[in-house]
């Protein structure tokens, strides 16, 4: 199994943060997963690899160039893929992964999150979402998420999109029991005025 990881690099955030990608990263390794995530070093980035490579486990980091001039990679990973910027990062990330786990970060983290729940929308993706709470840090992206269902700009069916799990010994777990989406997720992609 192959899972696309969505973390930050931040050290400056509070350390549960980046003991929980620690353990995620060895979680993954432990169940046989390769880790597949941005390719940095510090933060809960460089926590996920560090936690997959201490027990043995196979990391890929996707890296534009301009990061890995600035040696921003993680010097000891299993493979390093350098890619020509963000967006390729982006989809180099997502390609070929089997599920997504968001663990809580900046913008960056954000915005890659929502862009997989954006193509599982429009049935370009179909693998689970998992976002792992560490701190409650998810609990209020998931409410504007139900705040867009609330107000139709989503489906009720999109609520289907993402699990939040709060430990990390559930994410494997949660993973394997979350059924493939739906097939025809273009078909409940517009939301539309039954009135």
């Amino acid at each position: 199994m192959r899972v696309c990881v969505y973390c930050a690099s931040s050290g400056a955030a509070h350390s549960e943060y980046r003991d929980a990608a620690f353990a995620l990263g060895t979680h993954l390794a432990e169940n046989g997963v390769l880790t597949v995530y941005g390719g940095g070093s510090a933060g809960s980035m460089g926590a996920v690899a560090d936690g997959a490579l201490s027990v043995g486990g196979e990391v890929l980091g996707i890296l534009p160039r301009f990061m890995a001039d600035l040696e921003w990679g993680h010097p000891g990973l299993t493979q390093l893929e350098l890619v020509d910027d963000m967006r390729e990062r982006k989809h180099r990330l997502l390609a070929d992964s089997d599920a997504v786990v968001a663990l809580p970060g900046g913008c960056g983290t954000l915005e890659e999150l929502f862009e997989a729940i954006t193509l599982k929308r429009l049935g370009l993706y179909f693998g689970p979402i998992i976002l792992l709470n560490t701190r409650g840090f998810y609990d209020d992206v998931v409410r504007v998420l139900e705040r867009c269902v609330d107000e139709r700009f989503m489906n009720p069916e999109h609520r289907a999109m993402w699990t939040i799990v709060e430990r990390v010994e559930d994410v494997v777990p949660t993973i394997r029991s979350t059924p493939r989406w739906r097939e025809d997720a273009r078909d409940i992609a517009v939301v539309r005025n039954h009135a």
